[in-house]
């Protein structure tokens, strides 16, 4: 399997050994953001449609 897609709620560190030079990692990038859950998940990419969207592109 060389198609991987991680979503993690915090940090990318050490996804990227799992999903591969084919894979994509969706999590937050940067530090210190504060808000709403809703609109920080929003932000970071974490909305069902981006995740279906990543996944297409990754999968072909």
């Amino acid at each position: 399997v060389r198609k991987r897609v991680a979503v993690e709620a915090l940090s990318d560190f050490g996804w990227y050994k799992y999903v591969g030079l084919d894979g994509r990692v969706i999590a937050m990038e940067g530090f210190g953001a504060s808000g709403p859950a809703a609109t920080l998940f929003e932000h970071f990419g974490f909305t069902v449609d981006n995740v279906v969207k990543t996944v297409k592109e990754v999968i072909g």
